[in-house]
């Protein structure tokens, strides 16, 4: 499989299999870090359960409501904040390079997208 890199207005995602450390990569409008396969792979499973909360959370939130959601595991942790249609969501690498990023409201469709794609079709 070659190095694969899907990328939209304020987010990129990447897989490099022949990467001999860092097959991953995740990005936003300013910024970008590079994730082991154990990292990529549990933020793949930690922003799918985020969105999903943020997407079950509608139903139980009044239309003027904001809402903060975050995971979190030993390696990532993330949270995303604003409606349930609307939020942006944040990451901090825990463990390593101690990484943080961002991507803002107008990214998170797109980048839903991608990272249910990459968990799907994997790049791993």
């Amino acid at each position: 499989m070659d190095k694969q890199v899907k990328e939209g207005t304020g987010w990129r995602v990447g897989w490099n299999p022949s990467a001999e450390q860092y097959q991953g990569l995740i990005g936003g409008e300013n910024w970008a870090f590079e994730l082991t396969a154990l990292e990529f792979k549990e933020f793949c499973r930690l922003f799918q359960q985020l969105t999903h909360s943020m997407t079950m959370m509608a139903e139980e939130l009044m239309d003027e409501e904001k809402i903060t959601c975050e995971v979190e595991s030993e390696i990532i942790w993330l949270e995303a904040e604003g409606y349930p249609d609307a939020y942006e969501i944040r990451i901090i690498l825990h463990q390593g390079r101690r990484c943080e990023g961002y991507w803002s409201e107008n990214a998170i469709p797109d980048l839903i997208q991608a990272v249910a794609d990459a968990n799907v079709n994997p790049f791993i």
